[in-house]
């Protein structure tokens, strides 16, 4: 996962304006950081928001984010 994919995700489950919240101040037990410090620090992007998703209760079926549909290319 990339970092651009776990902001997404972010701004998908919580929207823009909390998720930035979230991010920036949300402590996770697991790393002893928030997850803005575990990525600045190169933590990978998914274990970080697997983690968010467990402190914030985030149900199994929405950890994936919506489906994207693929763009035809000619």
């Amino acid at each position: 996962m990339k970092i651009s994919d776990f902001r997404r995700l972010m701004d998908e489950e919580f929207g823009p304006a909390n998720a930035g919240v979230i991010e920036s101040s949300l402590v996770l037990p697991t790393l002893l950081v928030t997850a803005e410090q575990a990525l600045e620090a190169g933590e990978n992007p998914k274990r970080v928001w697997l983690d968010v998703c467990d402190l914030q209760g985030v149900p199994e079926s929405r950890r994936l984010g919506r489906d994207i549909p693929v763009k035809d290319t000619p």
